[in-house]
């Protein structure tokens, strides 16, 4: 197991109290670790599903959400351009001017950007998600060497009680 600064503790020097500690801290990064992973496997099915709609929107026929689980048919006006959701709040869209107003959060985006748009973000989270399934099963393994070295200590312990009585 590794301390914040990389070196490795012996588990073995470890009280019960610092033991149990160390288990706990590492259960909250766990679970902290497991949400994380979660919600980056959902964004990314998100974007997939963005993807899908650019590519199925192509031809006109969209399905308009209006709650998570009721959808009803529409229609693009416009099956050029696009508004595209960056996150917190902002948007793209394809403007009439010659001059991109970053400030204002336009961009000239068709299609085919989106498409490049959505592709990265997808590729982005995966490669995240990849570095993210790591330091969980790193953590994992953490987490169980001091869970199977715990009985262990235990026993030890009450061996050396019952020695000194």
């Amino acid at each position: 197991m590794a301390s914040p600064k990389g070196q490795a503790i012996d588990l073995s020097t470890l009280s019960t109290p610092q033991l149990t500690q160390v288990k706990k801290q590492l259960d909250d990064e766990l679970e902290h670790l497991t949400s994380s992973f979660q919600q980056l496997r959902a964004a990314q099915a998100k974007f997939r599903e963005c993807l899908r709609s650019i590519a199925t929107g192509v031809t006109g026929a969209v399905e308009v959400p209006l709650t998570t689980s009721l959808y009803v048919p529409g229609k693009l006006a416009d099956t050029e351009n696009v508004i595209v959701d960056v996150g917190t709040g902002f948007y793209v869209e394809k403007v009439n001017t010659t001059h991109v107003k970053l400030a204002l959060q336009y961009f000239d985006l068709s299609t085919k950007d989106a498409t490049k748009f959505y592709e990265a973000k997808v590729d982005e989270l995966g490669n995240n998600l990849k570095d993210l399934e790591t330091i969980v099963q790193n953590k994992s393994n953490s987490l169980r060497m001091v869970e199977d070295g715990m009985p262990c200590y235990f026993n030890l312990v009450q061996y050396e009680l019952m020695d000194a009585n």
